[in-house]
């Protein structure tokens, strides 16, 4: 433990940077020809190399099968062997490359998990259970159990799966279905955990309790997601099963046909794999730079690869497709009397003392509109169905269909015509009715973002398949999929179902890619081989499930995304093929003896540099088109 304590301390980036500063100072000592007691290399080997030789020594202790191998062992080698023919410049020159590299990698994959800790909190600490005799008590919401009656009051979180008994209301289920506006229910609906009590006050019988309701299952679908995401492989250490064995025969045969150990020990240092190492983390650094001047958060060098992989796009619907803001898209008069802002203004009257989203929706545009409230009397809220109240003495009704035909509102064909074009549009319907009779429809929509179709189209010319998933209504899923150009659509999914989708479309052997914006989508954003989350106004949830966050919530940069991490994918093997070529350049030179193990580390450190510029080059090239 105190070896492996002292391994991680000295391979931080201080003593990472003393180290190379030692290495300089080695390097000037050199090529002045000055003489001192002590090499300042010795000082870099200890910083640079302890931790290489540690990771090499635990790998092959621990690790199985070929992973016992690994680029550290052979830098290990490497090292010891320079020392070996004192060449120490050499020795700590491969050892501090190695330290950037690991340093450089270490910083593209670290990311927050804070995500999960926040999905925890949502969990409803405490519940009113209702006794036999009537009477009120809370109990901690571990405590309810299958088949009690709790009371859930407005403002109140379920605590569990139920089936109201008794009472309606309008329900805030953003948390588990993604949908953003309240779901009108009644006796006999069944309502989720961790979802918002709007308006009424209901009833409900519980039929899931503790690790089975629909919130819990939620979080652990984000923990086995989180679990079973590996990250991105070193690139380096996937090839050391070949480079170390390939080296060493290399060194061997050398040491054995020349009788050389300078030459043998060179093989060995131009073999490192130092450039090799450099040309995955500085790609990645270069390309996660150049996605933050832009306002995208890449969170790790393995949402890049995949994101040049997908193949398949997965949208959700609210918040991410469309503005996720409810404004009044329809205003139409069924009166020949009437004209479009009086039956607004009339609207809004009624509709003034509701805490409803869509009864605030009609009465803030009736304001855009500078409409002057007319005066109520007697209103009256019934919670999931609608309102009431007096305007000028006449009694004006405002709610859904079922809720005015029980108080024998009558429909004409007008009246039918007018819902069913609204519905096929997907659109929430307020209707109003005087004197039993309805004089008028008010239609609220979500908003498409404006570049929403653009980019559909963007991707299908990048030959990548675009399709929804969404919690919404079916009309309405396939209302906003027809506009943007989406013929797959799948609606009405709770956050299981769209992670069985995503499963289903992986099984077929495509790489899916799921944009969400709600905590609804995190199981869904972590399955997926790659998932972004809308940044500004997502859930903080959603970001911290998401490999990938858009912080402007301008979906265009999804095509972005693509070429840049196809760019990035590119930039990568070619500088793996690059850094290959000058090693094995290199080893050739060292087998004749043009090279010796502190020119032969010099010309490796210059393949470095020339791999590193290449990738850092990927920083300030456009992928955004004008």
């Amino acid at each position: 433990m105190m070896i492996k304590k002292t391994a991680e301390f000295l391979m931080g980036i201080p003593m990472t940077i003393i180290g190379g500063l030692f290495l300089a100072a080695s390097l000037t000592i050199m090529l002045k020809g000055m003489t001192i007691l002590l090499d300042p290399a010795w000082i870099t080997v200890a910083i640079c190399g302890l931790p290489l030789l540690y990771l090499a020594v635990s790998r092959i202790i621990y690790n199985k099968g070929i992973s016992k191998i690994s680029s550290a062992l052979l830098i290990s080698i490497a090292m010891v062997a320079a020392i070996f023919i004192g060449d120490l410049f050499a020795a700590g020159e491969v050892a501090f490359i190695m330290a950037i590299g690991a340093i450089l990698e270490d910083k593209t994959v670290e990311r927050a998990k804070k995500g999960l800790k926040k999905l925890i909190s949502l969990a409803p600490q405490q519940g009113r259970r209702i006794l036999a005799d009537g009477k009120e008590e809370m109990v901690k919401a571990q405590e309810i159990k299958k088949g009690d009656i709790l009371r859930i009051l407005p403002g109140e979180i379920i605590p569990v799966d139920g089936e109201i008994v008794n009472g309606n209301t309008s329900i805030d289920q953003s948390v588990i279905t993604g949908e953003s506006l309240p779901i009108d229910k009644e006796t006999g609906d069944s309502v989720f955990c961790g979802t918002i009590n709007r308006f009424g006050s209901i009833d409900i019988q519980a039929t899931k309790v503790g690790e089975d309701s629909s919130l819990q299952k939620l979080i652990r679908m984000v923990q086995e997601a989180e679990n079973n995401k590996a990250p991105m492989q070193r690139t380096v250490d996937k090839w050391a099963s070949w480079l170390v064995p390939i080296a060493l025969l290399i060194a061997i045969i050398t040491y054995l046909a020349l009788n050389d150990i300078v030459r043998a020990v060179t093989v060995l240092v131009v073999f490192c794999p130092c450039a090799l190492a450099l040309a995955t983390p500085t790609a990645i650094m270069a390309a996660i730079g150049q996605a933050a001047k832009h306002g995208v958060i890449i969170k790790s060098g393995d949402a890049l690869e995949q994101m040049g992989k997908a193949d398949c796009i997965a949208f959700d619907k609210t918040g991410t497709l469309t503005h996720g803001n409810l404004l009044v898209s329809d205003v139409v008069p069924l009166d020949p009397q009437l004209s479009a802002d009086e039956l607004l203004n009339l609207a809004a009257a009624v509709e003034a003392l509701s805490e409803h989203p869509l009864a605030k929706a009609i009465v803030s545009y009736a304001k855009e509109k500078n409409l002057l409230s007319a005066a109520t009397d007697e209103f009256a809220m019934i919670p999931g169905k609608g309102v009431k109240a007096k305007v000028k003495g006449d009694a004006i009704l405002c709610g859904n269909k079922n809720w005015l035909a029980e108080h024998n509102v009558q429909f004409g064909q007008s009246a039918a015509a007018a819902l069913e074009r609204l519905r096929e549009q997907g659109k929430a319907v307020i209707i109003v009715a005087k004197d039993n009779t309805c004089i008028g429809v008010i239609a609220l929509s979500d908003t498409l973002r404006e570049n929403a179709k653009a980019m559909i189209r963007e991707l299908k010319q990048m030959h990548t398949q675009a399709l929804l998933l969404t919690g919404d209504h079916a009309q309405t899923a396939r209302f906003f999929a027809e506009q943007v150009g989406i013929s797959s659509v799948y609606s009405e999914l709770l956050p299981a179902e769209k992670v069985e989708e995503i499963q289903r479309l992986q099984r077929e052997g495509r790489k899916i890619c799921m944009i969400g914006d709600g905590v609804n989508d995190a199981p869904a954003l972590k399955i997926a081989d790659v998932g972004v989350a809308m940044g500004s106004m997502g859930s903080d949830i959603a970001v911290e499930a998401a490999d990938i966050a858009l912080m402007s919530d301008d979906i265009s940069k999804i095509p972005y995304l693509k070429r840049l991490s196809n760019a990035t994918i590119n930039t990568i093997k070619f500088g793996i093929t690059l850094s290959m070529a000058i090693n094995f350049g290199a080893i050739i030179l060292s087998v004749l003896g043009v090279l010796n193990p502190t020119t032969g580390a010099l010309v490796h450190n210059a393949g470095s540099v020339v791999v590193v510029l290449i990738a850092a080059l990927l920083y300030d090239r456009k992928f955004i088109n004008s």
